[in-house]
């Protein structure tokens, strides 16, 4: 039987074995998505996942609407916005369906989200800052979330799949030409996607609204980063 593991630290993504509480990839889910059927756990069920919609060239230039703060700052001025100075003060294991957003008095600034397959924690810095936080859906063995780092493609606020019996994608924001988005959807134990990662609609939407084309999303498997390193 397998073991069942628990994520303890606290809040966003990547930091909790640097700072002991706090985040970029780190703290937590009480329990593992993807169970032992034979200890009752329950298994991996598939929900809203890959699209198969039409996605801009990659390599056709982007206009200055379009391009994001980071493409448009000077590069000393870029380079401290993608420097940690705040994480959330965020107490306990972030549990499936929760999250946390906090960006009362943070100026407008380059957004930079990072998520973490072994926190399956995904955390929105803005300036810097990090303003958002919150447990995700991710892939399986089979149909993995990829690593590395991803600017957002094209972004759909309205989107359900094509590929898999139109299940609904809301805030989609692309990071592969196959169709691998951040998106909304159903955050709960048990399930899994087909490589995407989704969040809950409400915080799917608070990122939506300040993620701009360009913007990056880094993802990786166990790093944890701390206040005043780089983001990027």
């Amino acid at each position: 039987m397998n073991p069942v593991f628990k994520w303890i630290g606290g809040a966003a993504a990547v930091v909790a074995l640097a700072l002991g509480g706090a985040t970029l990839a780190s703290g937590m889910l009480a329990d593992t998505p993807n169970g032992d059927a034979a200890a009752g756990q329950p298994s991996p069920q598939f929900i809203s996942e890959e699209v198969v919609q039409p996605i801009p060239d990659e390599n056709a230039e982007a206009s200055s609407e379009e391009r994001g703060p980071a493409d448009q700052a000077a590069p000393d001025t870029a380079a401290e916005a993608f420097v940690i100075k705040r994480i959330l003060p965020i107490d306990g294991p972030i549990k499936y369906g929760e999250w946390h957003w906090d960006d009362e008095g943070i100026a407008d600034g380059p957004v930079v989200m990072t998520v973490d397959l072994k926190a399956r924690v995904i955390s929105v810095f803005q300036g810097g800052y990090e303003v958002g936080a919150a447990a995700v859906l991710l892939g399986t063995d089979e149909h993995p979330t990829p690593l590395g780092t991803f600017p957002i493609r094209h972004k759909m606020r309205h989107n359900v799949s094509e590929k898999y019996n139109n299940a609904p994608m809301p805030y989609s924001m692309f990071l592969t030409a196959d169709g691998v988005a951040l998106h909304g959807s159903e955050v709960e134990n048990g399930y899994a996607s087909h490589g995407c990662v989704g969040m809950p609609d409400d915080f799917a939407a608070k990122i939506f609204a300040i993620a701009k084309k360009g913007d990056k999303v880094i993802i990786t498997d166990g790093k944890t980063i701390g206040m005043g390193d780089s983001i990027l």
